[in-house]
């Protein structure tokens, strides 16, 4: 029994003093390996650290300037993204990988990249020129491809939007580019646009007269330029007045929705009848 132990743990035995002898003669090169494996996990863990304070202190000095916030945050992406590239570079350099050649790889990996992702490339080249032209800014209300809401944010690839029911919408930078931009916040003033219709048998001009006066009562209302008030319809059961009066931007919705109010109130307590869609029908009695 004891011969056959032996001969069954002597090939472990050896297997063991062959390991041994591996690691004494290669003791130093795994010493060099494993301080050039940690040295590159922090070059990581730090470079990623001073990266992240490096784009944030870009940020709050572009934010000092008060330039704005959607530039700065495309800016910080692009800070963020190159010096994090370089750190990665660093980290491989460290543990035996070539320079030059992670720099060609990477240079035929984004040809191909490129050539699979062209939209992105585009969307990014689109960034560029948004913050380069800036047709908006962050917090204009701006209508983009059909989507309305306030701007959030150019990032690298997208426009953030938030629609006025707080619903986020991500806006590719190309679409924003080849869409018409229409920028509601741009211009200090804007015109409200009302239609407002009365019967057929009200006094007109009286008409006139009270929407007017019921304008002029409001003191958000600019006199300058003045507001329009005309006859812009005969319509099947009124006639149309057109109520254009003019309002600081920031002010547009308040004045929309508490002038129409007060006009309505107004010619109703003026016995000016506005009235709801109707028809006549007339018939003709025809002897036999």
């Amino acid at each position: 029994m004891a011969n056959e132990s032996v001969e069954i743990h002597a090939p472990i035995v050896d297997g063991f003093s062959k390991a041994e002898q591996w690691l004494t003669n290669n003791s130093d090169l795994l010493v060099q390996y494993g301080v050039n494996i940690i040295s590159a996990i922090l070059i990581l863990f730090i470079g990623n650290i001073v990266v992240k304070a490096v784009a944030n202190s870009v940020s709050k000095l572009l934010r000092k300037k008060k330039m704005d916030k959607a530039v700065v945050e495309f800016i910080h992406g692009i800070v963020r993204y190159t010096l994090f590239v370089i750190v990665l570079i660093a980290a491989l350099s460290r543990i035996g990988v070539q320079t030059a050649s992670v720099v060609a790889v990477i240079g035929a990996a984004g040809l191909a990249i490129g050539l699979a992702l062209q939209g992105s490339l585009s969307n990014f080249a689109a960034g560029v020129l948004i913050v380069g032209f800036r047709p908006f800014k962050s917090g204009d209300y701006v209508e983009i491809g059909g989507v309305a809401g306030s701007v959030d944010s150019i990032q690298i690839f997208q426009t953030i939007l938030t629609t006025p029911d707080n619903k986020m919408v991500v806006v590719p930078n190309s679409s924003v580019i080849g869409s018409p931009i229409t920028n509601y916040s741009r211009h200090a003033t804007r015109r409200i646009d009302h239609v407002i219709g009365v019967s057929y048998g009200a006094d007109l001009k009286k008409t006139q007269e009270v929407i007017r006066k019921t304008l002029e009562a409001d003191e958000r209302i600019l006199k300058e330029p003045g507001t329009t008030i005309g006859v812009v319809a005969l319509a099947d059961s009124s006639v149309n007045f057109v109520v254009r009066p003019w309002v600081r931007t920031e002010q547009y919705w308040d004045v929309y929705f508490d002038s129409l109010q007060a006009i309505t109130e107004a010619l109703d307590a003026e016995g000016i009848e506005i009235p709801f869609p109707q028809m006549d029908v007339h018939l003709n009695k025809v002897d036999s």
